[in-house]
């Protein structure tokens, strides 16, 4: 088991004790919560950039639907003549 590391932070006096407040409340330590905050702020970081890979990823394929199919799609929504969603109709070389 890794033993716990301390992480020097240096925090505006009103984070501080609005964070001291919140400890007090949950009845935990403002360390606690801090370290609740980090990995929370590196995880949601983590899936952004997983997002922004798997993206790329799917573009580099060169498959794209253009903006005017999709505004005919959209336009015809709630319509008696509702369009199936568009099929792509750009197709780029793969990169």
């Amino acid at each position: 088991m890794a033993i716990p590391e301390t992480l020097p932070l240096v925090i505006d006096p009103e984070i501080g004790a609005r964070l001291e407040r919140r400890a007090s409340l949950e009845q935990t330590s403002a360390s606690s919560i801090a370290e609740r905050a980090i990995a929370a702020y590196l995880q949601a970081n983590e899936l952004k950039e997983e997002a922004i890979h798997n993206a790329a990823l799917e573009a580099d394929k060169g498959v794209f639907i253009s903006s005017e199919a999709i505004e005919r799609w959209m336009m015809s929504w709630d319509t008696d003549d509702e369009l199936p969603p568009p099929e792509p109709d750009i197709l780029l070389h793969a990169r």
